[in-house]
């Protein structure tokens, strides 16, 4: 998992929780990076969750949530900023998400071509309703959550988020459906 990721989620916690806490769970995790790090330095993603578990245990708030709220941090406070003209492209939410599997990630690996991205495909709209599959060695569907509702506030839209998670053969996957209001608001 690329350092730029831990330096957010540092970054977010700092911000939410204060110093105190980033120390403490920092210790708890007993990590062998020490907590230090590059964002082009690449970390075992068991640091990540050694992190989100020992912030559960010191804020009592769920694993899941906690992932949630990074993900939406991360949408709102670092990708619209750091890459703003993908937004202003895209224009809304649904058409933004649709590029992220053939378009943002292919960015992505240009800039970390060592980075492990997820696999997020859109696969079908009926409606309002558009469905996404998310697969990732890393199994975060919360935070992934979190990006897409994060996606959505960038926007000023407002949306719904239901997903599922499924193992085929083996495989598993996140199913995202994400429902727009009819009049597309």
């Amino acid at each position: 998992m690329k350092g730029l990721v831990f330096r957010e989620f540092i970054d977010l916690v700092e911000a939410k929780f204060g110093d105190d806490i980033v120390d403490e769970i920092i210790e708890a995790a007993d990590l062998p990076s020490g907590g230090a790090y590059t964002a082009v330095g690449t970390y075992p993603h068991s640091e990540m969750v050694s992190l989100v578990v020992e912030l559960s245990r010191a804020v009592e708030l769920p694993v899941d949530t906690l992932l949630e709220v990074f993900g939406h941090y991360l949408a709102t406070d670092v990708f619209a900023n750091k890459y703003a003209s993908f937004f202003t492209e895209a224009g809304t939410t649904i058409e933004m998400l649709k590029k992220v599997e053939n378009h943002i990630h292919i960015e992505v690996m240009k800039l970390y071509p060592d980075a492990e991205l997820p696999s997020f495909v859109f696969v079908a709209s009926e409606d309002n309703r558009h469905e996404f599959r998310y697969e990732s060695s890393r199994d975060m569907a919360p935070l992934a959550d979190g990006l897409i509702k994060g996606t959505a506030a960038v926007f000023e839209e407002t949306i719904e988020v239901e997903y599922e998670s499924h193992v085929n053969d083996g495989a598993k996957f996140t199913r995202f459906f994400v429902t727009t209001p009819a009049d597309g608001t």
